[in-house]
């Protein structure tokens, strides 16, 4: 009986581990399916600061080392800061129909049901908490 049980817990593990490596392989690839209700807006400038698959990868890391660069050198700015990917991937609000609603009202990135960030984080089951403390809207939409 005990090696029965060992038997299935060590193949559950391998398949767990089959699929995790499977899937980091994809996303490594920039070919993760994320869905179809993703957004995946280029930005407002066409083109993004970095490759698809490099910013898939790695965006916390550019995140998290522009933070540090912030808080303890004072260098705010740069390609990877966070205002910067606001700016840029803030998306103007659509009717169901995928039509305009508004051109001046951006949708939040942070908007649970088609911001940005929020579309691929809720897909990938990850929860952010940058906008507890930042504002997840352009300059232009929080200065009216």
């Amino acid at each position: 009986m005990f090696a029965m049980m060992r038997k299935f817990w060590l193949l559950l593990l391998l398949a767990v581990a089959s699929i995790a490596l499977g899937g980091v392989s994809l996303a490594e690839q920039g070919e993760l399916s994320l869905g179809e209700n993703a957004v995946m807006s280029v930005g407002k400038s066409g083109k993004c600061v970095e490759p698809t698959a490099v910013m898939r990868r790695e965006h916390m890391d550019f995140l998290l080392e522009q933070r540090d660069k912030t808080m303890r050198h004072g260098i705010r700015g740069g390609d990877h800061a966070l205002k910067k990917c606001i700016d840029c991937h803030e998306d103007l609000k659509r009717g169901e129909q995928g039509q305009l609603v508004s051109s001046d009202r951006p949708i939040s990135v942070n908007d649970p049901r088609d911001g940005f960030c929020q579309t691929c984080h809720q897909f990938a089951a990850v929860r952010i908490d940058c906008f507890q403390c930042h504002v997840a809207v352009s300059d232009a939409v929080t200065s009216e």
